[in-house]
């Protein structure tokens, strides 16, 4: 038996989900489509959701034997950096969830780990693990502003895209500094 100790949800917290109108017969379902503020922290380095933005859900709430399974997508408007040329980015990301929250006391408790699915709490979902879950796991780790960006000239840190095309940088080796002083004339 798993201690189901954790710390209430609240209700009106916006990741919340009361399933408390759903039949536990298998089979019966509820949609629920919302519009919630992103938690912080929803993001990596370069690029994520902006805390308060936007976070769409659409979501399919279906009874079955072991609990609830919640399935659906989550929408949002990214914002952050190339990671070459370092301009902004916005870019819609639109992900697929899916999870089984399952109910006190069933036959779940004793085949998964506790941390392995989700739990039922006093017929309350805590969706902002697996919307935290899905949404960094499809954001990209090196975020384009296209896929043919050339970055920054690595000497002047000057945009690829506003140099000549003949842009360059005279490298000169520093072993030859002092030759360059010397000048020689004529007698």
């Amino acid at each position: 038996m798993h201690d189901h100790s954790k710390p209430h949800l609240d209700p009106r917290s916006p990741l919340v989900l009361n399933t408390g109108q759903l039949p536990r017969a298998p089979g019966a379902m509820r949609s629920a489509d919302r519009v919630v503020a992103a938690p912080k922290d929803l993001g990596l380095a370069l690029i994520g959701v902006p805390e308060g933005a936007d976070l769409r859900l659409q979501l399919r709430l279906e009874s079955v034997t072991e609990g609830v399974l919640v399935t659906g997508t989550v929408a949002a408007t990214t914002v952050g950096e190339c990671g070459r040329c370092l301009r902004p980015i916005s870019t819609e990301l639109d992900v697929t969830i899916q999870e089984l929250f399952a109910y006190p006391n069933s036959t779940t408790d004793a085949t998964t780990e506790e941390d392995e699915i989700g739990r039922l709490q006093d017929d309350l979902i805590d969706l902002e693990p697996l919307v935290r879950d899905t949404v960094v796991l499809a954001l990209p780790v090196t975020p384009l502003c296209r896929d043919d960006c050339p970055g920054l000239c690595s000497e002047c840190g000057a945009h690829w895209d506003d140099l000549p095309a003949d842009h360059h940088h005279r490298q000169e080796d520093p072993r030859w500094a002092e030759l360059k002083k010397l000048t020689f004339t004529e007698e």
